[in-house]
């Protein structure tokens, strides 16, 4: 059996594990979902009418909804990554890596189990947010079939990436806890991005902090695809933050998956 063959075979094996542990277990991932719903929810019918206004210049809420829907999409998948964080630190920490070590499997499946699996949870988090969004007046009647595709691509692109840092930090954290705490960063970020409200209506001093992160490029772009409209720069920001995410995730994962538990 060649190598590659090998990899595939072991990793399917991981990724039918993982997804059977989500199957059985879905309290976390129900729990990193229920975030994102709410924070929907609540900026739409309690702050809906105000901040069209100051966005849009009196439109009602559903003019919010459509700028708001592009960063809770964004704001899903951080929250759901959490999740795999969480799953390799007690993999690592309850000894069934030590028992994979012995074995005769590919040493990296472990970790593609994960990210493929921890992205399939992130895309399906995503359409159910999505679907919430389109319940409650989302449209988007100006983007092509080919926008709506490169949407969908640009998501699993960027899910693949974060999830790589969260593997990361999963295997660098010595329990659980400690991989969730140190994960909190990835549900944070998108709060300081143009995910709410514009950079300019920001105090000057923050601005180069909301527009200087990873995820307000990623929104722009994918606000741009999801409405039809320009991109401008942020698209190469939002792919370059994303080859940058998904390299540096996967080198410091898999170097610490490589060192031998002590």
């Amino acid at each position: 059996m060649s190598a590659l063959t090998l990899a595939v075979r072991d990793s399917s094996t991981m990724l039918r594990r993982n997804l059977l542990h989500v199957r059985r277990y879905p309290s976390l991932t129900l729990n990193l979902l229920l975030t994102p719903v709410m924070l929907l929810l609540l900026f739409v019918y309690i702050f809906g009418d105000a901040m069209s206004a100051g966005i849009a210049g009196g439109a009602d809420r559903s003019a919010y909804l459509a700028y708001l829907l592009p960063g809770i999409l964004l704001m899903t998948i951080g929250s759901t990554v959490v999740g795999a964080a969480v799953s390799v630190a007690t993999d690592m920490s309850e000894g069934i890596v030590a028992r994979f070590r012995t074995m005769a499997i590919h040493r990296g499946s472990m970790l593609i189990g994960h990210v493929v699996g921890s992205v399939i949870q992130s895309l399906a988090s995503v359409v159910l947010v999505g679907a919430v969004g389109v319940a409650i007046g989302f449209r988007s009647t100006d983007a092509t079939v080919l926008e709506w595709l490169a949407a969908f691509g640009f998501l699993t692109l960027f899910a693949a990436a974060v999830t790589w840092i969260a593997v990361g930090m999963g295997t660098a954290s010595p329990n659980a806890e400690a991989a969730s705490n140190m994960a909190v960063p990835l549900f944070l970020l998108p709060l300081i991005s143009s995910a709410f409200t514009p950079i300019d209506s920001m105090p000057g001093w923050f601005q180069p902090i909301a527009e200087y992160q990873p995820f307000t490029p990623a929104i722009e772009t994918l606000r741009g695809l999801l409405l039809g409209t320009e991109i401008g720069h942020n698209g190469w920001l939002a792919l370059a933050w994303c080859l940058v995410l998904g390299a540096l995730g996967y080198r410091w994962s898999t170097s610490a998956f490589r060192r031998d538990p002590k």
